[in-house]
């Protein structure tokens, strides 16, 4: 076997440091957690890729696992591109998006970390590096938390340099939405941009009336007011409010992306790296959104999306949450209200073993 054969993949879970019950307009989650794939080239180089999988369809996730490591061992690991266009072929008949579409996607960033580890370079510097730092919001701000918990995480981030943070809505009663904002701004002052993420528990009429009551707050996007198919919906909220809409987590593949651009339907692309299969596809929908001039601010992964964000023009920032930072052995350092990628081999880090818990398949 070539040294740069992938000769093992493994997978194991681990939870959160961090890990407590949260809830935003659609989801109660009893705890943070996360699968990791870990897979080893002939010559003894080490990759890993993780995913945020919550509590959810854990026996689907394992096969999906299954699935993809069958197609994985032997491979050389630089062949990601040949890797993504095997699963798709393979997994066509019940769907090489959903589930199937992350199991790639958390190999496919094993892989990325993998030969890039062999090379002995970073990532970024691997890709080409347009940045050394990209700016950074602190999220979260969910809906099960008390508005004194919400008020103190905000303050929170303000005290630790981050000059922009979002907060969950979608509450029952709007009313209850309004005053969060409204407590939250207050607390934070004029110059910190506030955001707003609806987690699609919105339809039309009641999205739009929460844009017009919040936008006195100077709210700076309003992230997935509606479902994410519904793209005239998108289109008359933007029209009808003026304010920037951001989405992009939800999918899969361009196609809400063609369709949103279409219509002058949105500001800020959200891509999620597991569930668009990778670093390609992560990449790929950033040109898309260069092309039609969006800024591309991603979903949740900040490991991951930090040091990609440094290789691309239109980068508007990154997420930040710190599930990860106390079981994984170099956090991504953020400071003054920016994220800065590792000039360590890969993507920087590793999972501390004590933290991991071996996934049978």
């Amino acid at each position: 076997m070539k040294p740069h054969c992938i000769k093992t993949l493994d997978f194991f879970e681990a939870e959160s440091a961090l890990s407590r019950p949260v809830a935003d307009a659609t989801h109660r989650i009893p705890a943070i957690r996360f699968v990791i794939a870990r897979l080893t080239l002939a010559d003894g180089t080490m990759g890993e890729g993780y995913m945020l999988a919550f509590h959810f369809n854990p026996g689907a996730i394992r096969g999906a696992l299954a699935d993809v490591r069958d197609l994985t061992v032997g491979r050389e690991v630089f062949a990601t591109q040949a890797f993504n266009r095997e699963c798709d072929r393979t997994f066509e008949y019940f769907g090489n998006v959903g589930l199937l579409r992350w199991a790639r996607g958390l190999v496919n960033i094993a892989m990325w970390d993998a030969w890039a580890r062999h090379l002995k370079v970073p990532i970024w510097r691997l890709l080409g590096a347009h940045a050394d730092r990209v700016p950074a919001y602190g999220s979260g701000g969910w809906l099960s938390y008390t508005v004194e918990e919400l008020v103190a995480e905000a303050l929170g981030y303000v005290q630790r340099g981050f000059t922009a943070i979002k907060l969950k809505v979608g509450s029952p009663d709007r009313e209850s939405d309004v005053e969060r904002i409204a407590k939250v701004r207050e607390a934070v002052g004029p110059r910190i941009r506030v955001m707003i993420d609806a987690n699609q528990g919105f339809d039309y009429p009641a999205a739009i009336d929460l844009a017009r009551r919040a936008a006195p707050y100077g709210i700076h996007w309003f992230e997935e007011p509606l479902s994410h198919t519904d793209f005239a919906g998108y289109a008359a909220l933007r029209q009808n409010t003026g304010m920037a809409l951001a989405m992009g987590e939800r999918e899969y593949d361009l196609v809400a992306l063609r369709e949103l651009t279409g219509r002058n339907a949105l500001d800020l692309w959200q891509p999620d790296i597991l569930r668009l299969g990778g670093v390609e596809g992560w990449l790929e929908s950033a040109a898309v959104a260069r092309a039609h001039h969006l800024a591309v601010l991603p979903h949740y992964y900040k490991e991951y999306d930090t040091p990609l964000a440094c290789t691309i023009p239109n980068a508007y920032g990154v997420e930040c949450f710190d599930w990860v930072d106390g079981i994984v052995t170099r956090p991504v350092r953020v400071e003054n209200g920016h994220a800065h990628p590792s000039d360590e081999p890969g993507w920087g880090f590793r999972f501390k073993e004590d933290a991991l818990t071996e996934l049978a398949l």
